[in-house]
């Protein structure tokens, strides 16, 4: 460092401290009275810097400096060269100011409530937080709001590293130095460097985009921890490090409504998905709003992208010369749609589909293989599927390894679903996959193995639908319903005959759940195209369908189905095809009234069944026998049909034809005037529907509103028919399918308005209505009080500032430990709340609040 006659440069402007640029200047500097005294004052003063800014303060030291000018001066008694002073800094001094390098976001900050709070939480009780989750699931954007969120607990800094461009592992470290504006120098290796740098420090280090340079990251983030103690790590990436100490926070997409359910211009705004195309929508056209004319498209656009904000970001910019409407209309193409993002954003950032590229190129080759073959799947699957369907020339464990891995790097979403887990692909990423299996030419072949699985699931739920499996094999049907469909629909194309196989054997399942609009569309479309010869598979088909017609009331396609059966069965002496005639026929004749008719077409059919040793159909029919005995008044042909029936399900552990002859019992038990016999059995009855049966369940929470009346409770009474008249509009029927019972709906509706009053009695059936299936039993049984106000009337029920608070954040979804972190209180007291809100508004569950937050909104 030499003297100048000129003034030194001002090194602020190359980042170096004012401080450390101002005692530099004065050791330079041509006037002796500025400079310091002598060498050992220098270093003092550098020593106080260091000190200053946290820096450890190492020996300083003059070293000799070979053939160096002389000053002129003599040179002092112990040495005999000149010597120039070289401070010995521990750390390069960083080129920006210690707080950090976090820069104001350009756009708006939407959502996300829940998942700040859960990512703050975790960075306080640990060192190392990673956010994972699919390309565009916004966990950048999450992470610098984080940061910002935290900044003032680190003395340090919050720093960002944006590695998402970094193509070389061996880098890594001169990213991350670069990024703290570290410069080196002397030789002395980088990572010692920033280790020395970090160790002082409070500091909060953001390791954006991980996932390609993995490796090289997490064997980074252990060195840094390990020598560090006041550093933590915020990374993103679509995968864990999988390291010691690290927590994992899955971000997942935005909330989204309902794709299947029509929106409410008030209820939209509380999903973060429709927010977030509102502003970029606005941003993009201003003066865009969300009106009644496009609120449909609007939410139907956040659903199909689901919730995925990039995607939901690139369509909200095709307002510039598309509408709502025509936005949608073209999501069948979103690959082709969702282009043109920001300019500034990072290239796999400017179309959706380089960011799901990205993805792909960042898995094996088996997963990439994995990656399309799943994608045949609908919804969701299980492991056993996945290794039937997409296995061929994979290992169980191979299959597993790679399922694994797509759950680790956010391709596949875990979800679990009662004892098992099961698997999803967000249909964006379901639709790449798609086009990777059409690439590779297995994509016929595994459509028919796909639907080959589902076909022989649901022959093995007919077959084996008489026994203790029956409330496992409903669950499981239901839980495949996207995937059933979706082999049904590749039948209609490939084999119209394996099709209608499918469809004739879940007819149990779909009379169960009272799916009859579906069951009988898919038996109609299989029956219009049947071209094969006339069978008992064919026949069977023709009776399912007929009955489902019947269910539904329309009772003249119901017999133009048997007229075509009758034709067929014509031309063959085998016994069954006239048995399915005949119970179909019966079934109509009840449905109609015809009593007489329906034990005759019954009694024929059960004595072919029964020496066919078929369970189901002899249940079946034993059952429709009873209810047709019962209703012409042979009170003890029908109790004799419907004890028969429990004496079979009770030995095998069957529940629905269990729960409907003890519904029947409990009627016959109520018409002879034991109303305590017949509540007893009919709530045993409800019971049983608990396992997701609510065709019987309605038809249960019909007759103990009757028995209700009988006990002079009219509200109560009320109440349960609103209920039941919902549940059986729910799945495509009524309340009371058989028209001589309409007789007792009818007296207990007349006598509980004539008790409570108009306006009374349409309350309490407004709250029977707006109870789901699991609040309605629960209230049929007594295990929720009944409430005295009507939920849908808004200003009826009266909550205090607090419990509105508390009641907004759990229709956003919150658990109890996250609103006490949101509110400041306690978890214990967050309960409390929600127990208070519970009770007030008579609900049994956290949906029903949600759904009640939704009606204000949209009062």
């Amino acid at each position: 460092m030499r003297q100048q006659a000129q003034p030194a440069p001002d090194l602020r402007e190359h980042g170096v401290p004012e401080d450390v640029s101002a005692a530099i200047a004065c050791a330079m500097s041509g006037t002796p009275g500025e400079r310091p005294a002598t060498a050992a004052d220098f270093g003092e003063q550098l020593r106080r810097i260091q000190h200053d800014h946290g820096l450890a303060v190492d020996e300083m030291a003059l070293h000799a400096e070979a053939g160096a000018a002389s000053s002129g001066q003599e040179p002092p008694p112990a040495r005999t060269r000149s010597a120039t002073f070289r401070p010995q800094i521990a750390h390069p001094v960083p080129a920006r100011a210690s707080k950090g390098n976090l820069s104001l976001g350009l756009t708006s900050f939407v959502g996300r409530r829940h998942e700040l709070t859960e990512a703050k939480n975790l960075l306080t009780g640990s060192r190392l937080l990673t956010l994972t989750g699919i390309g565009g699931v916004g966990k950048t954007r999450l992470a610098l709001q984080v940061a910002a969120n935290v900044r003032r607990d680190y003395g340090g800094g919050v720093w960002l590293v944006e590695l998402g461009e970094l193509g070389t592992p061996s880098l890594l470290v001169d990213a991350v130095a670069g990024a703290l504006g570290l410069r080196d120098h002397q030789a002395r290796p980088l990572l010692e460097v920033l280790v020395e740098y970090l160790a002082a420090r409070e500091l909060l280090l953001v390791l954006d985009n991980c996932e390609h340079v993995i490796d090289a990251v997490a064997v980074l983030a252990v060195a840094l921890l390990l020598a560090c103690p006041g550093l933590r790590i915020l990374a993103t990436s679509r995968e864990p490090l999988g390291i010691g100490g690290e927590a994992v926070l899955r971000v997942p997409p935005l909330t989204v409504p309902d794709g299947h359910r029509e929106p409410s211009l008030r209820g939209l705004p509380r999903y973060d998905a429709v927010t977030l195309f509102a502003e970029r929508a606005a941003a993009a056209v201003p003066g865009f709003e969300i009106t009644e004319d496009n609120m449909v498209a609007v939410a139907r656009i956040c659903h199909r992208l689901d919730g995925l904000p990039l995607p939901i970001e690139l369509a909200a910019a095709r307002l510039r010369a598309m509408s709502p409407e025509q936005i949608l209309e073209r999501l069948t193409d979103r690959y082709a749609l969702l282009t043109r993002g920001s300019r500034g954003a990072p290239s796999r950032q400017q179309t959706l589909r380089l960011s799901i590229d990205w993805s792909f190129e960042l898995c094996t080759v088996r997963e990439q293989l994995v990656w399309g073959r799943v994608s045949v799947f609908a919804g969701s699957f299980e492991l056993d599927a996945a290794e039937q369907v997409c296995g061929a020339g994979l290992t169980s464990a191979d299959l597993l390894d790679a399922v694994t891995s797509l759950v680790d790097k956010s391709i596949l979403i875990r979800q679990e679903a009662g004892t098992v887990v099961r698997f999803r692909l967000l249909e964006t990423v379901r639709e790449y996959g798609r086009e990777k299996l059409e690439q590779t030419g297995e994509n016929v072949t595994l459509r028919r193995r796909h639907r080959d699985w589902y076909q022989a699931l649901a022959v093995d739920a007919e077959v084996d639908w008489i026994s203790a499996r029956q409330l496992e094999l409903t669950s499981r049907l239901r839980r495949e319903q996207p995937n059933i469909r979706e082999a049904l629909e590749f039948c209609v194309t490939d084999d119209p005959a394996a099709g209608l196989h499918v469809a004739a054997a879940l007819f149990p399942f779909w009379l169960s759940q009272g799916l009859y609009s579906e069951g009988r569309r898919w038996l109609d479309r299989f029956l219009a195209t049947w071209a094969g010869p006339s069978s008992v598979e064919h026949i069977k088909s023709l009776y399912a369908a007929s009955v489902l017609a019947g269910m539904l009331g329309d009772l003249p396609a119901g017999a133009a189905l048997m007229a075509q059966g009758r034709a067929i069965a014509a031309h063959t002496s085998d016994p069954m095809t006239h048995a399915f005639i005949d119970y179909a026929e019966g079934t109509l004749a009840l449905l109609g009234g015809d009593l007489a008719r329906a034990c005759s077409y019954f009694e024929r059919a059960l004595a072919v069944f029964g020496t066919r040793e078929d369970r189901t159909l002899e249940t079946g029919a034993l059952s429709m026998l009873g209810m047709a005995y019962e209703l012409r008044g042979q009170t003890e042909r029908a109790i004799e049909c419907h004890e028969r029936v429990l004496t079979i399900t009770e030995a095998c552990g069957e529940a629905l034809h269990r729960a409907y002859s003890l519904w029947a019992l409990g009627v016959v038990a109520w018409q002879q005037g034991d109303a305590t016999r017949a509540e007893r059995l009919v709530e045993q009855a409800l019971q049983l529907t608990r396992a997701n049966f609510p065709r019987v369940a309605a038809s249960c929470l019909e007759a103990l509103a009757w028995i209700a009346g009988e006990h002079r409770d009219a509200r109560r009474a009320a109440v349960l028919m609103g209920a039941a008249e919902e549940l059986g509009r729910s799945v495509g029927s009524v309340a009371v399918i058989y028209p001589t019972l309409l007789v007792y709906h009818d007296a207990c509706a007349e006598k509980a308005r004539r008790d409570l009053g108009d306006k009374a009695f349409e309350a309490a059936g407004r709250e029977g209505r707006h109870l789901d299936f699991d609040a309605a039993v629960a209230y049929a049984l007594d295990e929720r009080a009944p409430h005295t106000t009507d939920p849908a009337a808004g200003s009826a029920v009266k909550l205090t500032k607090r419990e509105e608070q508390v009641a907004e954040l759990v229709a956003e979804g919150m658990t109890n430990k996250a609103i006490a972190a949101k509110l400041v209180i306690s978890e214990r007291t967050a309960q409390g709340h929600v127990e208070h809100i519970l009770t007030k508004l008579g609900f049994t569950s956290r949906a029903q609040v949600a759904a009640w937050v939704v009606e204000q909104l949209q009062r």
